[in-house]
């Protein structure tokens, strides 16, 4: 079971002003929300700034659910890197008795895991996965290559916590470029500009950092090392709660890891595609946006509320 990370007591009054404002709903599983209306409307409205900020590059457009097979995660080495974080899919294939057993068992409270197997599905851990094999499936990539609206599907991170910007399920907006590698880059490097000036523009504290994944073990902490070192991975923060601001967009150059699972090439020279996507936590920025200009958006700054379409 994953551990338990408290809260500060900042970001423990916050979530109770979250709640006791209908903004959040809670389920007594920490980092598991429902979202009341107003919540929803300013997700709404920053998803739909992304999109028309997005609407220069002519990105096509994919969505997926929140599950990816197995083998997919399997394949990309999600679990070397963050078998922490991972949430896999498990159902009952038994008979009636074992299904009495497991109901019996469930209705005490019980330990009922043992009558589960493993499915063929696990919940998606980035919106960006199922992107790579779908493009590579359609052979190589002509010069230039392609960017992908992976729209704002959720996600899923085991890491229970009591901070509200950590959630166990959440919102992620991600865009896609698979292409040459000086265009990966250079599309990296604009977004990660247009990222801090979107979010500026509706009112935060917004600036970019080198950042690192939270790579598991003695061996991640090398890569995490590594990523930092080749600026692989940005981060844009924003104050949220707590004792210091909070990522609420990342942006990552894989270089040619996804390309090599899966195949994916430029078609002039059979040369292997790079990767870089670009994610904005949606719930994560809607929160900033709380506690930046307060729990009522209708009082929110003229300018805000026009950016966001909130009226």
């Amino acid at each position: 079971m994953a551990e338990f990370r408290p809260g500060t007591a900042e970001q423990d009054a916050f979530l109770c002003e979250l709640v006791d404002a209908g903004l959040l709903v809670a389920s007594g599983v920490p980092g598991v929300y429902g979202r009341g209306a107003e919540f929803e409307r300013v997700r709404a409205g920053f998803d739909a700034l992304v999109s028309a900020a997005a609407a220069a590059d002519a990105p096509e457009r994919l969505a997926f659910p929140p599950l990816l097979p197995r083998e997919q995660l399997e394949r990309i080495g999600y679990l070397k890197s963050f078998p922490h974080l991972a949430g896999s899919v498990f159902s009952f294939e038994g008979d009636d008795e074992l299904a009495a057993e497991q109901e019996q068992a469930a209705a005490r409270h019980d330990d009922w895991s043992g009558f589960q197997s493993m499915t063929d599905v696990v919940l998606t851990p980035a919106a960006c996965y199922p992107v790579y094999p779908a493009v590579a499936a359609r052979g190589p990539l002509a010069p230039g290559g392609i960017t992908v609206d992976a729209g704002g599907s959720y996600v899923f991170r085991h890491e229970p916590s009591g901070d509200p910007a950590r959630m166990q399920m959440f919102h992620q907006r991600e865009i896609v470029r698979i292409a040459e590698p000086d265009v990966v880059q250079a599309w990296r490097d604009a977004w990660r500009d247009r990222a801090v000036e979107l979010l500026r523009s509706v009112g935060l504290e917004a600036s970019a950092e080198v950042a690192n994944d939270p790579f598991f073990g003695r061996s991640g902490r090398l890569l995490a090392r590594s990523q930092r070192a080749q600026e692989l991975k940005f981060e844009v923060v924003a104050p949220i709660a707590g004792p210091k601001p909070t990522a609420v967009a990342s942006f990552n150059y894989h270089q040619s890891h996804f390309s090599e699972v899966y195949g994916i090439e430029i078609e002039a020279g059979d040369r292997t595609a790079h990767t870089a996507c670009l994610g904005f936590g949606l719930e994560r920025i809607t929160l900033a946006l709380l506690r930046a200009h307060g729990l009522e958006p209708r009082s929110w700054p003229a300018e805000a509320r026009g950016r966001l379409g909130l009226g």
